[in-house]
């Protein structure tokens, strides 16, 4: 990656020596859709998918499987399913970097968290001030993890936090429903040992991840607003004298699910909020994943903040477990670093002459753009990009409309192929995760079939323009929509009802090639059995004409004479 001559960095890609430049690539990213054997809870396989099968039907040599979870895309372990934020990484960096989960768990286990600069900052407020933990309560692995909470809650509380509040987010969505009963009496017995060592420390807040303070992309700032009067101002139109208490009795009063509770406070026996954010406090958002923290991140530092009425904007110091958005520096502090993704794809083929296209909607216009970049906000070369977003609807689930925006998205995305004014359009079709995380099993269908619908408008212009068509996933989920025991049963629950599952998956994903465009020969290799995300950067380097640094994971495809 050095140039010999001038010791300096060299963004020149050399010449693939057998594929052309000058061919429209469309990537097409189906978000949650991954492979499993075909069932009544496969809602991919019961959905009417048309363009997909035929695609499927061009196995091995244009259709393969990938690994999308575990240590294939930088997570501890292979028991560690995937998720949208570190598949994209994958995908666009085309090397595999240690993520959030475990950049965290080393910096636990070898106590270096409370040596840097962010534990040192926060701790400047242990004598006289609260200590404020806000974040998600599972064990989930996707955005936070209940083990790591405790371990830092042990590891605050021995080098001086005094006063410890815990303002949790119930899951029900990475995890089974009803799991957060369990999580919040695993937290109590733990805060119960603080306080028998003469720590002050209890839950103060909390509510459903879904409706209180975990929105992303900006998409309804009431959600974060619910969030900052429960943590920050100690109001919610429910208290209880235990978080236990509030998490059972509102499950069973609104008939609401984890993650849509409504935000509650515990009180004293007076009835006030044993603990509202107020001046010299310290806050740690604990999720270590960026997306659903950056707007709660913003309603705590930014002075000037606007997006709702803060009433109470107390003077704090504040860390993130990781920096959020390491374009805006949000938060300015925070605990552990995140991962340093350098030369994404998307950076060598601008500065090779590849203009780019990227769309979605809301819900995951940042996957197509921000973590596909390397977890960068912008534009590499705004002259050779184009990024639009398109606007998720608002105030309902998405197995209401389990459409979703796809066929807007794929029209986007044609639009763009047909205009010949990029090389790379990029877009990311959400339905088979967003629709898949309700548990509605036939809206998940129908957003399946969606998702079917719009790939066929993506190919049909790729036809046109004699292109090529990289249609792929970044995990698993709308493929097993159900709990199943050791033995691959269904779980039943004790009404005698299956168990949906919300989560993500650990099944591999599929990645298909083709198009007009696609040069006699191209086939994908037979001899790369644990390929995973992290390859498809340099096979989209090769589709365009070039080949990939040297340090990137292999590419999936090979030229052979036909």
């Amino acid at each position: 990656m050095e140039s010999s001559d001038t010791g300096l960095m060299s963004w020149k890609l050399k010449e693939h020596p057998k594929l052309p430049k000058g061919k429209i690539v469309a990537v097409v990213v189906l978000d949650g859709w991954g492979e499993a054997p075909p069932g009544p809870y496969n809602c991919i396989s019961a959905a009417h998918t048309p363009n997909m099968d035929s695609l499927k039907q061009r196995a091995p040599n244009r259709w393969r499987l990938l690994k999308a979870h575990g240590t294939a895309v930088g997570l501890p372990t292979d028991d560690d399913v995937g998720n949208s934020e570190v598949g994209h990484n994958a995908l666009g960096a085309g090397r595999i970097f240690a993520q959030g989960a475990k950049l965290v768990d080393i910096a636990l286990v070898s106590g270096k968290i409370y040596e840097g600069k962010g534990f040192k900052y926060i701790q400047q407020c242990f004598d006289t001030g609260t200590l404020h933990l806000i974040g998600l309560l599972s064990d989930g692995g996707v955005h936070s993890r209940l083990d790591q909470l405790l371990i830092f809650l042990k590891g605050a509380s021995e080098r001086g936090a005094k006063r410890i509040r815990v303002h949790i987010l119930t899951d029900g969505r990475d995890v089974l429903d009803g799991t957060s009963i369990g999580f919040v009496q695993t937290l109590e017995n733990e805060l119960s040992e603080l306080r028998e060592k003469g720590v002050d420390a209890k839950i103060a807040s909390g509510g459903g991840r879904m409706y209180v303070t975990m929105d992303r992309y900006e998409n309804d700032w009431s959600v974060v607003k619910r969030g900052w009067d429960a943590h920050v101002l100690g109001e919610a139109p429910y208290k209880f004298t235990s978080a236990l208490e509030a998490v059972k009795k509102m499950r069973e009063d609104t008939n609401t699910d984890d993650q849509h509770l409504p935000p509650f406070v515990v009180v004293d026996e007076e009835g006030k909020s044993v603990g509202p954010i107020m001046d010299g406090d310290a806050v740690v958002t604990f999720n270590f994943r960026a997306d659903r923290m950056i707007m709660i991140a913003k309603a705590l530092e930014y002075d000037d903040f606007d997006k709702f009425e803060r009433i109470r904007f107390p003077k704090i110091h504040y860390a993130g477990m990781l920096q959020y958005d390491g374009e805006l520096k949000l938060p300015k502090h925070y605990l552990v670093s995140p991962p340093e993704i350098d030369r994404t794809s998307g950076e060598y083929l601008v500065h090779n002459g590849i203009r780019t296209f990227a769309c979605s909607e809301t819900v995951k216009f940042g996957h197509v753009t921000f973590f596909w970049n390397g977890n960068r906000s912008g534009y590499f070369n705004s002259e050779m990009e184009e990024y639009e977003e398109i606007p998720s609807d608002i105030g309902i689930t998405f197995n209401v409309q389990p459409k979703m925006k796809a066929i807007e998205i794929a029209k986007k995305a044609r639009d763009a192929i047909l205009s010949r004014k990029f090389d790379q359009v990029r877009i990311n079709l959400p339905n088979g995760d967003m629709v898949g995380h309700t548990g509605d099993i036939e809206a998940t269908i129908v957003g399946c079939e969606a998702v079917d619908d719009a790939v066929k408008i993506v190919l049909d212009a790729i036809e046109e323009v004699a292109g090529i068509y990289v249609v792929t996933a970044d995990h698993g989920n709308a493929e097993e929509m159900v709990k199943r025991s050791k033995k691959g049963e269904p779980l039943l629950d004790k009404n005698g009802n299956v168990q949906i599952q919300t989560s993500h998956t650990l099944q591999p994903v599929p990645i298909t090639i083709g198009g007009s465009g696609l040069a006699p020969g191209v086939k994908f290799h037979g001899n790369l059995p644990t390929a995973g995300l992290a390859n498809v950067a340099s096979t989209l380097m090769n589709l365009h004409g070039f080949e990939a640094p040297s340090d990137y994971e292999p590419t999936l495809i090979e030229v052979v004479e036909e």
